[in-house]
């Protein structure tokens, strides 16, 4: 059941309808519905799973429970690194594990070492790198004391599994999001209609330019050989915008939905491909991941290496951004690309850039400066050059990739069929996105900016190319496989 499907659409207002009319301000009730809609959303996917989430949440709310009321600092560290360690050991069983065997019989092959081990049929649960977060921050938050135990299992509950950012986050923090469940939620005409308005932003980008840029896309990747330099290079830029509109999209519409709903969830996007260098690119780019990694992997380890100055700060910065590679997936590439954006940070913080944050400036006519065009360029340069192993099924078919961009046809100029919709749209979006960077997102505020006629045409219009230009293929969202 994905957000642009009929079947959610019927799932989505017959919840809605039971949710604010029905159920009104009752917020026990309320929460009672968004769990039992909540699971049955996941179940939808594949029911055999739903007992692995609830099982994982049982624990951690009971182990939470315990640290909660423990005045022993050395047991209650203790609950907490099993707790951890439980997390953990769930995302390592279901998304590592044959890695890590496939990976060591390679070793020994490569050797000379006879190997038997073998791989298991392990099914990897739907959302399992975002709940697991969710559970894990849950158990370090009490611990640091900055909340306090959840006493209601249904409120819990609804926060680690709340059907919008399940499957693809936003990883909200317990914070911030079990605090709005404890409160009455009213029907909010604002909030309804902001939310609507950025549901509306999320399938323009979403239907229009990620899946449609998925048909020009997919068949090269497929067929990397019989392709030029100058169109596998266009082909790796074309994926970045495929990858950035299929993800904020989603990201997007689960918090239009969110607010739909009374909810707040953490911004996810900042308008990335307007950095102007690597640090700024991952400040901006999966938010709540980065923040959540920051939180409890960087500054923990920044700490323990300080007496190493700038050395200790770039082991810091290059062993969490393996971590972000490793978090996508069991692949030697997304190790890579963790590996090499770790990399790029490192002339940031030997010049001292990475500890200064400017706002980029512009004249009286919205256009920068020439110096900072450049630096936006090999920024976007950089990270489309890592997104091919992103994209790749592995080192070999990156490698096939990235050398046959630096063929002699490099210089070639690049065919491509059917290009033309998704490059205007394209082209159109990071307009919009240009001129509302300061905005949460190009359709907010509107009142504010526009009358009423002007706003209902740019909507309608929106509609009605979402209908005229959606893609032949319905496309599963990216980051549903991590």
């Amino acid at each position: 059941m994905i957000f642009n499907s009929f079947s959610f659409y019927l799932f989505f207002l017959i919840l809605f309808f039971i949710y604010y009319f029905l159920l009104k301000e009752n917020k026990r009730r309320q929460n009672l519905l968004l769990f039992i809609s909540s699971y049955f959303f996941y179940g939808f996917a594949d029911w055999k799973i739903v007992p692995i989430l609830l099982i994982a949440t049982i624990l951690v709310f009971f182990l939470g429970k315990a640290i909660n009321n423990s005045n022993n600092k050395q047991k209650s560290s203790l609950l907490t690194t099993f707790g951890v360690l439980a997390g953990v050991s769930l995302l390592f069983y279901f998304k590592y594990f044959n890695f890590f065997i496939e990976s060591f019989s390679n070793l020994f092959n490569f050797i000379g070492l006879k190997s038997n081990l073998r791989t298991f049929n392990i099914i990897m649960p739907l959302g399992i790198s975002f709940f697991t977060f969710k559970l894990i921050s849950y158990i370090i938050e009490i611990n640091r004391g900055k909340i306090k135990y959840c006493g209601n299992f249904v409120e819990f509950a609804t926060y680690i599994s709340f059907f919008p950012t399940i499957l693809s986050g936003p990883i909200d923090k317990p914070n911030t999001f079990i605090p709005q469940l404890q409160k009455k939620r009213s029907f909010d005409y604002n909030l309804m209609i902001d939310g609507s308005r950025q549901i509306l932003w999320g399938l323009f980008q979403k239907i229009i330019i990620a899946d449609n840029l998925a048909l020009l896309i997919n068949p090269v990747w497929e067929n990397i050989s019989s392709q030029s330099g100058s169109v596998l290079f266009v082909i790796a830029i074309l994926y970045s915008i495929q990858l950035y509109t299929d993800f904020s999209g989603y990201s997007h519409i689960a918090i239009g939905i969110g607010k739909t709903l009374g909810f707040n969830i953490t911004k996810n996007f900042n308008y990335p491909y307007f950095s102007r260098n690597i640090g700024e690119f991952w400040r901006n780019w999966h938010i709540s991941l980065t923040s959540w990694l920051t939180d409890y992997v960087f500054m923990p380890l920044n700490i323990r290496f300080r007496n190493l100055g700038k050395l200790g700060i770039s082991l810091s910065i290059i062993i969490n951004m393996l971590v972000v590679g490793l978090w996508h997936g069991p692949n030697w590439t997304y190790v890579l690309f963790g590996l090499i954006n770790g990399l790029f940070y490192v002339p940031l913080i030997l010049s001292g850039s990475f500890f200064k944050k400017k706002k980029l400036k512009t004249n009286k006519y919205g256009f920068i400066g020439f110096s900072d065009l450049l630096k936006i360029l090999k920024t976007f340069l950089l990270i489309t050059f890592a997104f091919i192993l992103f994209r790749a099924e592995d080192l070999s078919h990156a490698k096939k990739f990235m050398l046959g961009i630096f063929d002699s046809t490099f210089f070639t100029y690049p065919t491509i069929s059917n290009i033309g919709v998704p490059l205007f749209f394209s082209i159109l979006f990071f307009i919009c996105e240009w001129f509302s960077r300061h905005k949460e997102f190009p359709l907010s505020n509107f009142e504010l900016r526009l009358k009423r006629p002007l706003r209902w045409i740019i909507y309608i219009a929106i509609i009605i190319a979402i209908f005229c230009f959606e893609s032949s293929q319905k496309q599963q969202y990216i980051y549903f496989q991590f």
